[in-house]
């Protein structure tokens, strides 16, 4: 399999084993949304006999996982639901997201599969354990609103439930994630280049060092630092809040009569540009949460990615900043969802991982309801590539076993 720098792998389908049954799937969720689903199975494996293995990113199309080809030929099924708005930052809005997965469930259940097993893969480990913690809630006592005060519908869908939940090199929540790696050193939001020298962490005086050399942040700076990061997203979400507000305040203007202007401002939407999200201080400073990483961050040397067009949450809606990218208000992250999920489970990390340290999962896995969580750790970067070379499926050896003991 030749590899690419995402999170997939475009494997030719002659890879897949032989026999594999790759069905194509679209199913209406409660909200009207028609959510794509691809399903692979195992030559001659009859659903009610074979464990679905269930794949989904809120912001990546995992229908070519590079785990696919060696899960099937190990004798179980796939099942990668794709969510509404993948590969689209601007509008991902993740109770919308689990309305697609519920509905793809549903169908999974419809067609045999009697066991389904969530794999959470990156981003995905959020999205899972907050599906997990909805479903496993009845509808009444599930989650009402969006952070952006929009009906979630989630009491309306029907939401099966997962047997068990695998986590592979899991981040902590897309939101928790950005507060990590956010420049709080912006002070103006208007402004990419505005910067503060005390919060700056490509300053020298606060321990910067050139690459490929590691930097080394004092502990002092490293606290102020982080207590500004989280204090930036709060202005963000000020910001946020204020825009819901506003086309709230619109809307109802529209039903009470209105003007052209109201109408115009009902019917927009405003948009928030987040500058410079490249900037964990862990990407430049090695000691810091040690492992068996590189330097640099997923998007490559951070003194060059935070300014450039790519990043996390980089461009997006009021309602996706709230719902997805703040870590204040986002429902969607381990810290908040895990102490509800107590599916078994399986972790897997990857020692040269450099969006995802020793740190989170230490922290995912002692937020996670569950007793008894294994963890298993594989020398590979984020996305699977081995350190010494070799094959990228490595993980397909440690979840066989697991899901067939289950």
């Amino acid at each position: 399999m030749a590899a690419n720098p995402g999170l997939n792998v475009d494997w030719h389908p002659a890879e897949l084993p032989a026999g594999t049954g790759v069905h194509l799937q679209t199913v209406v969720t409660v909200d009207g949304n028609a959510a794509k689903g691809t399903l692979y199975t195992p030559a001659g494996g009859a659903p009610q006999d074979t464990t679905a293995v269930v794949l989904m990113h809120p912001r990546v199309d995992f229908s070519r996982h590079y785990l696919i080809p060696a899960l099937v030929g190990a004798g179980h099924a796939v099942y990668v639901q794709q969510a509404r708005d993948a590969g689209n930052d601007l509008r991902l809005v993740h109770e919308q997201a689990l309305l697609d997965l519920g509905a793809g469930l549903e169908w999974l259940h419809g067609i045999g599969f009697r066991r389904t097993v969530g794999l959470g893969n990156s981003g995905g480990a959020g999205l899972l354990t907050y599906y997990v913690q909805q479903s496993l809630r009845a509808p009444e006592q599930r989650i009402a609103r969006t952070p952006a005060g929009r009906p979630s519908q989630l009491d309306r869908a029907v939401l099966p439930a997962l047997d068990a939940l695998a986590y592979l090199a899991p981040h902590p929540g897309q939101g928790a994630l950005l507060a990590a790696c956010i420049d709080p050193s912006v002070t103006d939001e208007d402004d990419p280049f505005s910067v503060d020298p005390a919060l700056d962490p490509f300053a020298p005086e606060n321990g910067y060092r050139p690459a490929p050399e590691s930097s080394s942040y004092a502990p002092a700076f490293v606290a102020r630092y982080r207590a500004a990061q989280r204090q930036r997203v709060a202005r963000i979400d000020e910001t946020a809040r204020a825009h819901v507000a506003e086309a709230l305040a619109a809307r109802r203007a529209v039903k009470a009569g209105g003007t052209a202007a109201d109408r115009r401002r009902a019917g927009s939407a405003r948009l928030i540009t987040v500058w410079r999200t490249d900037a964990d201080l862990r990407a430049m400073d090695q000691d810091l949460d040690k492992s068996d990483r590189g330097y640099g961050s997923v998007y490559g040397r951070p003194e060059i990615t935070n300014v450039g067009i790519v990043g996390f949450g980089r461009l997006t809606t009021p309602d996706a900043w709230l719902s997805t990218w703040s870590a204040l208000s986002s429902h969607a992250t381990i810290a908040k969802a895990g102490p509800e999920m107590v599916l078994p489970t399986l972790v897997i990390t990857y020692t040269a991982d450099n969006c995802v340290f020793p740190g989170d999962v230490d922290g995912i896995v002692g937020a996670l309801g569950t007793s008894g969580v294994r963890v298993e750790g594989l020398a590979a970067d984020h996305y699977g590539r081995p350190v010494a070379g070799g094959a990228r499926d490595a993980a397909a050896a440690v979840l066989d076993p697991w899901l067939r003991e289950l």
